[in-house]
């Protein structure tokens, strides 16, 4: 079923549904649903889920993100850890996309990420 044949079916069970009292959670709820297809159809790359995302490639047994303040040593821990040349400097917010890494211990192998400080909301 598409964005507009459910914004449709909403439509129709809101005039469909009486409106009072005990009525008026679920209309407030089909409201919400009918604001949230509006929104996704005039800006589906949005709607999707949220901010901003990274395409890395899922690699290995395990999957760890670093993710804190800057200049905490994220990237410094990750260049140790992986040998993978991730972007040092005393300048904040040098990090600016995903860095993978991968660390090996005895058979596994755990996907190390480097997340930018952005994905946290300080700018």
């Amino acid at each position: 079923m598409g964005v507009l044949e459910r914004i449709a079916e909403i439509e129709d069970e809101m005039n469909k549904t009486q409106k009072n009292k005990k009525t008026e959670y679920h209309l407030g709820r089909l409201k919400a649903q009918l604001a949230k297809l509006r929104r996704e159809l005039l800006d589906p790359a949005k709607s999707k889920g949220g901010g901003e995302g990274f395409a890395v490639s899922k690699f290995g047994n395990a999957r760890v993100a670093l993710v804190g303040f800057p200049s905490v040593g994220k990237s410094s821990l990750l260049s140790i850890l992986t040998s993978t040349a991730s972007k040092i400097s005393e300048q904040e917010f040098t990090t600016l996309t995903c860095v993978p890494g991968n660390l090996r211990i005895n058979d596994a192998n755990i996907q190390i990420l480097d997340l930018p400080v952005s994905l946290l909301g300080y700018r």
